[in-house]
């Protein structure tokens, strides 16, 4: 059996992984708080950003977290494309689950059945980005880690979109979103102590891509993909401020100087 070393940069991996978990769920968060605030075509992009905010934040929590993941006794590589369908299924997932609650009239039953979406979706994420591990051995997993796992990410999606719809405050919003950053940190290392590897030495060359190859400077563009947008939102005016702004630059009518009906007009 190879030792697996999940942290193989010491606590630099975890804690920026967590970071970026973290930033995605409050920029979904804030960007589903919008949404609900508008109507239209408006209310959709909202849900998008949202989506692809939480999506993105998901998917780079986790590979970020895979930069530190190393096995004793082979060398380890990413299928480019598994990797990138990946984070095509975490998007995809989140997104439905958001438009769900953002279009629903029945917001409890939208609720349930968009947490479980998403969980199951960010599950898949998690598992078909494990599939795209290439190394020299056999990859074997703990199933009851695997349910634990799978269940987390459950309750971790249901608590953020019930998180979207219920908080309004930004210091709320921070809080929610640590907690769901941890959440889906804990769903990851969940996860990755499922899995045990019984390594077959060999001199062949595995194929793929390495970490630093392909998945370092991905997550570095998505990383910088929700930095961007978060600024984007936190200047972007809500719909309180435009309201206010449109109300103060409404013209002020003047009074109207003609008498009133059976009334006499004033002397000069």
């Amino acid at each position: 059996m190879g030792h697996l070393d999940h942290a193989a940069f010491g606590w630099l991996t975890p804690a920026l992984s967590y970071v970026m978990a973290c930033i995605g769920a409050a920029l979904g968060l804030r960007c589903t708080m919008r949404a609900l605030a508008t109507t239209g075509r408006s209310r959709r992009n909202w849900l998008v950003t949202a989506a692809s905010a939480i999506g993105t934040g998901i998917w780079t929590m986790h590979f970020v977290a895979m930069l530190g993941f190393r096995v004793s006794g082979t060398d380890i590589r990413y299928d480019v494309p598994l990797t990138v369908m990946s984070l095509v299924v975490a998007m995809v997932v989140v997104c439905a689950g958001v438009f769900a609650v953002g279009y629903s009239k029945d917001r409890n039953r939208a609720l349930l059945l968009g947490g479980l979406t998403t969980g199951l979706g960010v599950a898949s994420m998690h598992y078909l980005g494990m599939a795209a591990v290439r190394l020299h051995g056999q990859v074997r997993y703990d199933p009851v880690l695997v349910g634990l796992s799978v269940l987390i990410a459950v309750v971790a999606a249901t608590a953020a979109l019930w998180a979207g719809l219920n908080i309004k405050s930004p210091l709320a919003v921070s809080l929610a979103s640590l907690v769901m950053g941890a959440a889906v940190s804990s769903m990851h290392y969940t996860g990755m102590f499922a899995v045990s590897v019984r390594v077959t030495p060999s001199g062949e060359v595995l194929p793929g891509a390495t970490a630093m190859q392909f998945i370092f400077p991905l997550a570095v563009g998505l990383g910088s993909y929700l930095f961007l947008t978060s600024a984007f939102v936190a200047l972007s005016p809500t719909a309180d401020e435009r309201e206010a702004s449109a109300s103060a630059q409404r013209p002020v009518r003047s009074p109207d100087p003609r008498p009133e009906r059976g009334g006499h007009a004033p002397t000069p």
